[in-house]
């Protein structure tokens, strides 16, 4: 199967998923994620990206040396399809439209997201150091508004130049690419599903080796881990595909990897409950007890981001628990924070 070989798949170059696409890797420096795939999709004379990477002179260049790689040039990319809001997806694609004109579309559920950014002064993750105080996580707070890289760049966060609701079709040259509304990973996150080629060009809402982060985003929703879940039963209910994921290598089946996610946070909604249990009360106490990342780390081994990352999710996975109705939750601290109990 075209692009499933060992090799490392951040290396660079255009490599050839299924007749027609390309898994450009580009760079992310300083970022665990290690790169982020664009796919190169042929359009008649033209090409259509699906997500734009992240607005950075190396990642341009990769772009650009990609393309070269299989005759073609970034002057020919006409459209880019963003799967959501997320810098290392859509800064980029504001750029190439700014510099070859090359049209933006990005979900309407991102409508929010990216006005928050437009209409943001000061700190930049202002909402989430909110959202840690009231899940307990005063350190993490702290250290997150310490660190934070101060007001937006607006330049690579304009609108795009076509929203895109559930279930629009995209007409391409040879194929059509129907735009999935999947929110969780962001409120108005988008998959695009080539049914008549069987691809699933999944963005972050499906990653073969990593879970996606819940609720970081500029305005999370108020249950953005039962969003997700209910998105995952949704791809599943799709004839199934080949995941082109945005991390990782291409990766196989949809179906077989959407099944060990839902089984990886039914797991953790039982540890959730096994940590209230033994006396735990807010998200932050929960994932100071719970392990992290596919080693199995320790919270308090996590940079402070991944620390802000892990509480967020924990504050997820227990408002799921609160909508199942086996917990409860009030918020009658003189500080704010959200206690929750077994019911």
């Amino acid at each position: 199967m075209p692009g499933t070989t060992q090799q490392d798949w951040t290396t660079p170059g255009a490599h050839p998923v299924s007749p027609g696409v390309h898994r450009i890797p580009l760079p992310l420096p300083h970022d665990g994620l290690r790169a982020v795939n664009v796919y190169a999709v042929e359009d008649g004379d033209a090409l259509t990206l699906v997500d734009g990477g992240w607005a950075l002179a190396e990642s341009e260049q990769a772009l650009e040396a990609a393309l070269a790689g299989i005759g073609r040039d970034v002057r020919e990319v006409r459209r880019v399809l963003v799967t959501h809001v997320h810098r290392d997806h859509y800064t980029q694609a504001v750029a190439l439209r700014r510099r070859v004109g090359a049209a933006v579309s990005l979900g309407t559920g991102e409508r929010p997201a990216i006005s928050a950014i437009l209409g943001r002064s000061g700190e930049r993750l202002s909402q989430q150091v909110s959202l840690l105080r009231r899940a307990g996580a005063g350190p993490v707070a702290d250290a997150v508004a310490a660190h934070d890289p101060g007001p937006v760049d607006l330049e690579n966060w304009q609108p795009p130049d076509t929203w895109l609701d559930d279930a629009t079709d995209v007409a391409l040259t040879g194929r059509t690419l129907r735009a999935v509304a999947t929110p969780g990973h962001t409120r108005g996150h988008l998959v695009f599903h080539d049914a008549a080629a069987g691809l699933l060009f999944a963005g972050d809402h499906v990653l073969p080796h990593i879970t996606p982060s819940i609720g970081f985003e500029p305005l999370p929703g108020r249950s953005p881990l039962a969003d997700y879940m209910a998105s995952l039963a949704l791809v599943h209910a799709m004839p199934d595909a080949l995941l082109l994921p945005a991390h990782g290598a291409v990766a196989g089946p949809v179906h077989e990897r959407v099944d060990a996610l839902l089984a990886h946070h039914e797991e953790r909604l039982d540890a959730t409950l096994a940590a209230l249990a033994g006396g735990a009360t807010t998200a932050y106490e929960v994932a100071r007890i719970l392990t992290w990342t596919r080693r199995g780390r320790a919270f308090d081994d996590l940079d402070v981001f991944n620390q802000m990352l892990a509480t967020l999710e924990t504050s997820a996975h227990l408002e799921l628990l609160v909508d199942r109705a086996v917990v409860t939750s009030k918020t009658d601290d003189p500080d704010g924070i959200r206690h929750y109990l077994t019911v």
